[in-house]
């Protein structure tokens, strides 16, 4: 992974080429909402929240040095021991998080601006932008911003484009997306670190793993526990692929995300700033 420190971003964003799927060429940004015979949220629509927040940290880079040949090795320079996720549990602090919605469409949606890299062994990143209303963080945003991927790296660069999106939008940075083409759903050491910059800022941040490869689960939803993962990386000052020391409890560094909800009504947007690089 490269520097871990936030960057300084301004204000002005450069305008991307927007991602056109179902709707109208006229539109500049595609909505999306599913109908289907099932519960209606009522109220779930973007609701201004003024938040200032630093620069989310958007880089993450993969190297694959220690794979060798095997598309599923997890070799332990690669996922230390003690980033096994926890799953059908949650840590105690998890209970007391507000609840994330987001649209059932938005990993496929995700998964198919992604085709082509994903069909070329790439990497694929996107940032999740959310509102807060009723209590709860809605993510009506996804953002694929500019990059430069590998088959194991996928950095984003222009990132006073993302502030200026979440920014203009009045959006929390609720986490991220990203894919591993040919690996197994889990996150590496870096993209703990990754994760940590993002749960530092919003609690309620998740990151979301989309293996298409992988035989048991093609996507992961996970968080740091707290405050066992989160005081290990808050102390952690290596970068690259490493192990960590283990939790003062015990428990794992990282979770399945048990307060995700995907709703079936709730629309979001999609901006690709990609094609403007």
């Amino acid at each position: 992974m490269g520097d871990r420190s936030a960057r300084k971003c301004g204000t002005h964003s450069t305008p991307g080429t927007t991602v056109y799927l179902d709707t109208a060429n006229v539109q500049k940004i595609t909505h999306y909402q599913v109908n289907q015979p099932t519960t209606v949220y009522h109220n779930v629509g973007s609701c201004a929240v003024k938040h200032h927040y630093p620069s989310p940290i958007v880089s993450w880079i993969e190297d694959l040095s220690s794979f060798g040949s095997a598309p599923f090795s997890h070799d332990t320079e690669y996922v230390d021991e003690q980033s096994t996720p926890s799953f059908g549990q949650s840590s105690a602090s998890s209970n007391n998080l507000r609840d994330v919605q987001m649209s059932v469409r938005l990993t496929d949606e995700f998964m198919e601006l992604a085709k082509e890299n994903t069909s070329n062994n790439l990497e694929t990143c996107g940032i999740l932008g959310a509102s807060f209303r009723d209590g709860a963080y809605y993510v009506t945003t996804l953002i694929i911003p500019k990059q430069e991927t590998t088959a194991h790296s996928c950095q984003a660069f222009n990132e006073e484009e993302i502030h200026a999106i979440l920014s203009e939008q009045s959006l929390y940075p609720a986490g991220w997306i990203h894919t591993h083409p040919s690996q197994t759903c889990f996150l590496s050491s870096i993209d703990l670190h990754t994760q940590y910059s993002y749960q530092v800022m919003l609690p309620e941040a998740v990151a979301i793993v989309a293996a298409p490869t992988d035989p048991t689960r093609s996507y992961g939803i996970f968080r740091l526990t707290d405050p066992g993962g989160m005081d290990v990386l808050r102390e952690c000052g290596e970068s690259g692929f490493h192990t960590h020391r283990e939790t003062t409890d015990g428990g794992p560094i990282y979770e399945t995300c048990s307060k995700v909800h995907f709703n079936p009504n709730l629309r979001f947007e999609i901006v690709d700033l990609r094609s403007g690089a």
